[in-house]
């Protein structure tokens, strides 16, 4: 009896020493979600601690860049017979890009054409008639054919719709409206103000503006930007691409950014651009396709190693972007704030802490979206949003979140 009370009491200190440890509590916490590397101890606890993993036969490893990550089911063990803890791991690949940092011109073309306003028509007898808006089309929707007919530009829109009018009396339109494809019938108003038969609908095919390179993968040439989506600057729904492309630009004049006044980048497209590439893919982690020609960041003449998202920690870290001209500078931040519950693109709160850059734009200004963040020589991020009633702070997303959008990349594998 005397002998089970000792032990009881030598088990109680044990787990008590176990409770205060600081690798044991780091254990816990590291089993509350899926981590991005290979957990390691070292020391009396390597000897302590048992590892034991079992390769999930359930993972499903999507067809992304990131080839090659391998899903385990660790179970961690106390002298190789007592569990204290259990969770699933993800040991990622060694993978290398290089960071961007170039100001980037980008224009981008809509699947059909999106329908960002509404305005009567006023027929013969002066009488205000919106024919678009009672057939039910609504700002936002997405313009697809009129009487069968693809339509791509506002131009083409305005044609099919006066032809219409003339021939038949009567157009049908389809269209997209939160994501259902729908048809209705419109009777064109000929409109005295223009001459022509219209709808009442105001209508944009095309977006563009100013960003910043994020990474290119040297082997694939593929590349990611923006680190959010593109959005209709009236309707902010996400833009649908049918066809786009980025080039170099330059920066020409700096807004300053304020509170409840976010600054911007003042930019040129560069007619003789060193580079171009293709938009892809726009989503709500940037925007992704295949460059050509030459980009150079003076700071990295090589790919460096990426930083997975539970690399990336509370701490200092730089940002490369333009502010002037073309010319690539690196500036001090500090991420402040590690969020791993989020998939979008606001998974870290970063500050601007480099007294120049602070000086110039006032902190984080728009057209510095996409500007890649490294931390401890890795590249972990992209800034994407600032808050607009504190210019020095934003947010930014975890690179692997966005190679998580791109083609499977080349093979460059870190030795």
């Amino acid at each position: 009896m005397r002998i089970r009370r000792i032990l009881i009491i030598i088990s109680l200190l044990l787990c008590t020493f176990l409770s205060w440890n600081h690798n044991l509590q780091q254990l816990v916490q590291f089993s509350e979600h899926v981590s991005q590397v290979e957990p390691e101890f070292n020391g009396v606890w390597s000897q302590l601690i048992k590892v034991e993993k079992v390769v999930s036969s359930s993972q499903c490893v999507p067809a992304s860049a990131l080839n090659g990550s391998e899903k385990f089911q660790v179970v961690y063990k106390l002298f190789g017979i007592f569990p204290l803890s259990s969770n699933e791991v993800e040991v990622m690949p060694s993978l290398k890009l290089l960071p961007g940092g170039q100001s980037i011109g980008v224009t981008l073309q809509t699947k059909g054409v999106m329908v960002v306003g509404q305005a009567p028509v006023i027929d013969k007898s002066g009488r205000k008639a919106f024919p678009a808006k009672e057939a039910g089309i609504e700002v936002g929707d997405i313009l697809l054919k009129i009487n069968n007919e693809e339509v791509h530009t506002d131009q083409d829109v305005s044609d099919a719709v006066h032809l219409a009018g003339e021939q038949k009396g009567n157009a049908n339109v389809t269209f997209k409206h939160q994501n259902q494809i729908l048809e209705k019938v419109l009777k064109p108003i000929f409109c005295v103000e223009t001459g022509r038969y219209r709808v009442g609908l105001f209508v944009r095919d095309e977006a563009a503006g100013v960003g910043t390179l994020s990474f290119l993968d040297p082997i694939s040439n593929r590349y990611g930007a923006l680190g959010h989506v593109i959005t209709d600057a009236d309707t902010n729904q996400q833009i649908e691409v049918s066809n786009g492309k980025i080039m170099a630009s330059t920066i020409y004049a700096i807004e300053k950014g304020k509170r409840g006044h976010p600054g911007e980048k003042i930019g040129s497209f560069v007619s003789n651009s060193p580079f171009t590439g293709t938009i892809e893919k726009n989503t709500i982690t940037g925007i992704f396709g295949t460059l050509k020609g030459q980009t150079v960041n003076p700071y990295f003449k090589e790919a460096i190693p990426v930083g997975w998202e539970a690399e990336v920690k509370v701490g200092p870290a730089k940002i490369y972007t333009v502010i002037k001209g073309e010319k690539i500078e690196e500036f001090d931040i500090k991420i402040e704030r590690v969020m791993h519950n989020r998939t979008d693109s606001k998974n870290m709160i970063v500050r601007v802490t480099d007294p120049r850059l602070l000086e110039e734009t006032g902190g984080i200004i728009q057209g510095m979206s996409g500007s890649p963040i490294v931390q401890d020589g890795k590249l972990v991020g992209a800034v994407t949003h600032v808050f607009v009633n504190d210019a020095e702070r934003g947010y930014g997303v975890f690179i692997q979140n966005m190679i998580n959008e791109v083609s499977p990349l080349g093979d460059n594998k870190a030795a």
